[in-house]
């Protein structure tokens, strides 16, 4: 397998490949980048771009070893090395991504969920905590991922109490901007840029319907 790095487009776009060779039957062993790329509706050069960049396994006309390359997949990505986590905001979106399953499909554990309430610690079986035992978590675990779904007003609180605590990678769902170490990797799932993009889709195709068939 191929180890240098890939751009951040790459790596958006390599987990939809994986997701499709899983989909595919065990009747099948090689599969072409122009199939992978006409069932997910991508562009054929760019898919081929993509796999060459982490994988050595394809060949001319005869395409890629299924297996193989869902096994080259899996390892650039580091699925198979699995990374802890830990929450902190147990409410209605922390509760989901701590009773989510499939995290462990692409290697991630969540160890628990932390909030300042003390009325929720204890539940979800035991796997919400008071924030107070954060720090003993991370000294007695090492979760190296830390995760935030708490109100805009406390992230920057939370986030530097995870740094402090030794949180190398910050998942921020909070709809703020985090100020850290560039040493510290922060990723953004801001859901109002996505919104937008839909809303925007939605207005232009209105726009569009609206418009007048010169045709008629």
């Amino acid at each position: 397998m191929k180890s240098f790095s890939v751009s951040t487009q790459t790596l958006q776009r390599l987990p939809m490949y994986l997701a499709y060779l899983r989909t595919l039957p065990a009747t099948e062993s090689r599969v072409s980048a122009s199939s992978i790329a006409s069932a997910l509706n991508l562009n054929d050069v760019q898919v081929r771009k993509d796999l060459a960049a982490v994988s050595s396994s394809g060949r001319p006309k005869v395409g890629y070893p299924i297996e193989v390359l869902r096994d080259e997949l899996e390892s650039f990505l580091g699925y198979h090395n699995v990374d802890s986590a830990i929450i902190v905001g147990a409410g209605h979106l922390g509760r989901a991504l701590l009773n989510y399953g499939g995290f462990k499909t692409y290697g991630l554990e969540i160890l628990a969920a932390f909030d300042a309430n003390e009325e929720l610690a204890g539940q979800e079986g035991g796997r919400i905590l008071h924030l107070s035992k954060l720090s003993d978590m991370c000294a007695r675990l090492h979760p190296r991922i830390g995760i935030i779904t708490v109100p805009a007003e406390a992230a920057q609180q939370v986030c530097n109490l995870m740094v402090k605590c030794g949180i190398e990678a910050i998942w921020n769902f909070a709809p703020v901007h985090l100020r850290v170490d560039e040493k510290i990797f922060v990723t953004n799932e801001n859901m109002a840029v996505h919104l937008a993009v839909i809303s925007n889709y939605l207005r232009a195709s209105m726009r569009a319907d609206k418009l007048p068939n010169t045709f008629d």
